[in-house]
């Protein structure tokens, strides 16, 4: 991509760092103590108990997102770690976990902006520009030298102080001025196209959501005669479908009391079954992606629990509340962890009713309540008064084959968005260390008067047609 629409420069000389590599003549490389200050000031500890600070730790900031969210707290009552003073301007680095790259610049902050302690911040002095400064931190190459020289295998870290050790490129301060506004204007290009995919992937899982529902509360024949539920959320259903509580189908299960689990009990893989989460319901899909593994003594003490094909997982409490998904294969022992419910269903009804449970009705129905600290949750008493549809066992299989074809449908374009998702950021990664060391010249480039974009980043008529494929 920057090879075919940029030019390199004339002359290059070797830079003397290895990550760099060579550099453009007339370029330094200097180690970043030279061309900055770090975390110059913080919080004193005899701050007025009740004065209200937006903190922000390593889990809201990444090198794509910037600073994606802040917490409120007061003083006296936030963390202890909640002690670094940032500026407009400043570069926030994460010395600890740093294979996150939890990099990101300050820009036009609130006054009362607190980083965490786990992070360096970099204030740029008059040699280095804070624009060139935000990219040139977050480029591959610097990233790279940050984990290589970490310390730690499980939580690796590194002091400030060697962060700063790090070379950098130095192109004059009107090319950094000039790299930093051509950066802005691409990535911003990009960053809109990556945002017209996302929201093509919002989309598909509305319109997946929509296909679903119908499905599984009207059936697949247009024309048949309806009736009244007695369910308001249910509206008239087929007359012939019946609607039964959760628990005269499936007999359901979950974790708790002694049956709980403590950090001793976790095993390495090898050692123990699988201990499925919510992180393995992943867009209502079951996932092994991540695998947390129990000892085998945990597994055997509860033997209602272990996962069987058929099967159906459902998230009872915490964030993704409600969330289901159908276990199409159990070729390993499993496990559940005490937010989950197991459902065991005949297996006539279970993928159907697995459809049923995902149609987002669930959260709107089930009784709800809350613990101590405010987390959505269920009991199991609760889910197993839900109401559910079932259609006689030939309908029930018609819907089941119907909805499994249109899922694959409607996973194909989302895979299609994902991967152009991934290709667009990889595109943003290259342009930004290409610009950033000098292997593409960008010193003649100017943004042009008006934005000429023949990609409008609008949702267009190609990706409307590409979701009525998928419902049709």
């Amino acid at each position: 991509m920057c090879a075919a629409r940029y030019k390199p420069y004339s002359a290059y000389r070797s830079s003397g760092v290895e990550w760099l590599g060579d550099i453009p003549e007339g370029w330094e490389a200097k180690k970043l103590k030279f061309l900055s200050t770090h975390n110059d000031e913080v919080l004193a500890d005899n701050t007025t108990a009740d004065w209200i600070l937006k903190y922000v730790d390593i889990g809201s900031v990444s090198a794509e997102s910037g600073i994606s969210e802040t917490q409120d707290f007061v003083f006296g009552k936030a963390p202890s770690r909640a002690r670094r003073i940032v500026r407009h301007g400043d570069v926030l680095v994460s010395t600890v976990r740093t294979y996150l790259k939890a990099i990101a610049p300050v820009i036009h902050p609130p006054k009362n902006l607190i980083a965490s302690t786990g992070f360096a911040v970099i204030r740029p002095n008059s040699n280095l520009r804070s624009g060139f400064a935000s990219y040139a931190l977050r480029t591959d190459g610097y990233v790279g030298e940050i984990v290589s020289r970490s310390v730690g295998v499980s939580y690796p870290a590194i002091n400030a102080s060697d962060a700063v050790e790090i070379h950098l490129p130095m192109p004059t301060p009107n090319e950094q001025t000039k790299i930093a506004a051509f950066l802005d204007y691409e990535t911003g290009k990009i960053d809109a196209l990556i945002a017209k995919q996302e929201r093509l992937i919002a989309l598909l899982e509305e319109k997946r959501q929509a296909v679903i529902s119908h499905a599984v509360t009207k059936g697949l024949h247009p024309n048949a005669p309806l009736r009244p539920s007695g369910i308001d959320w249910l509206g008239d259903v087929p007359e012939h479908w019946e609607v039964k509580r959760l628990k005269h189908l499936a007999s359901i299960f979950g974790r708790i009391g002694f049956r709980g689990y403590t950090v001793d009990d976790i095993v390495d893989e090898g050692e123990g079954a699988i201990v499925l989460s919510p992180s393995n319901v992943k867009d209502e899909r079951f996932s092994l992606e991540k695998r947390s593994y129990v000892s085998w003594e945990k597994y055997y003490e509860s033997p209602e629990i272990m996962v069987s094909a058929g099967d159906i997982l459902l998230v009872k409490t915490g964030s993704t509340f409600g969330k289901s998904t159908f276990v199409r294969s159990a070729d390993e022992p499993m496990t559940i962890n005490p937010q989950m419910a197991l459902i065991k269903i005949d297996k006539k009804w279970a993928e159907f009713v697995s459809f049923f449970l995902r149609t987002a009705l669930i959260k709107a129905t089930i009784d709800v309540s809350n613990t101590g600290s405010g987390m959505p949750t269920m009991t199991q008493e609760n889910l197993g008064r839900f109401p559910v549809l079932i259609a006689p066992n030939d309908e029930t299989n018609q819907i089941v084959e119907y909805l499994n074809g249109k899922s694959e449908i409607f996973d194909a374009l989302t895979a299609k968005a994902q991967s152009a998702i991934t290709l667009l950021k990889e595109r943003r990664t290259a342009l930004i260390s290409a610009a950033v060391t000098g292997k593409i010249d960008v010193r003649d480039w100017q943004a042009p008067a008006r934005a000429a974009d023949n990609s409008s980043t609008d949702l267009s008529i190609q990706d409307f047609d590409q979701v009525q494929e998928a419902i049709a």
